[in-house]
């Protein structure tokens, strides 16, 4: 770690990075999430019972979405060439919940992380929306970066 926050200038102000003289690189992100909830709203999801429909399926596209607008979102955040979002939600029985892990790519000249946890954030925030008609308690939590590759900090993958 640097020890030192980017997106501040040294009289302290809040600044958009300059990535123009970073080289384009292949870059990677995935993050994960999950939405825990009662044993019934994992049924009634899992089993494709909810009222509103495809809930697993409109919270996919509703990941992919965010991360296409995760530059709107964050307000230092750059808008980049986004040339892949993948979302998938796992079922978890032991929660009970669902597992959610975003992956995107991009080539250019800075990363992806962003985007990656936006996709997983906005994904369980969607399942939540979906499903808040029959249970108001669900707990969204584990939002990380598990993976970040490209650029010249390297690697990173959580332990």
């Amino acid at each position: 770690m640097s020890g030192k926050l980017t997106h501040f200038d040294t009289k302290g102000d809040a600044h958009m990075v300059d990535v123009g003289d970073k080289a384009v690189t292949d870059r990677i992100a995935v993050a994960a999430s999950y939405i825990k909830m009662q044993p019934e709203t994992f049924e009634i999801i899992s089993e494709g019972r909810a009222k509103k429909g495809d809930v697993l399926g409109v919270a996919r596209l509703a990941g992919i979405m965010a991360a296409k607008r995760t530059s709107d979102l964050i307000p230092l955040c750059h808008p980049l060439p986004i040339t892949r979002v993948a979302v998938e939600l796992t079922p978890d029985p032991d929660l009970p919940g669902f597992r959610i892990e975003a992956t995107v790519k991009t080539t250019g000249q800075t990363g992806v992380e962003m985007e990656a946890l936006t996709a997983a954030s906005v994904a369980a925030l969607t399942v939540y929306d979906m499903a808040k008609a029959v249970d108001k308690g669900m707990e969204i939590g584990g939002t990380r970066v598990l993976l970040k590759d490209g650029g010249k900090s390297g690697r990173y993958v959580a332990q």
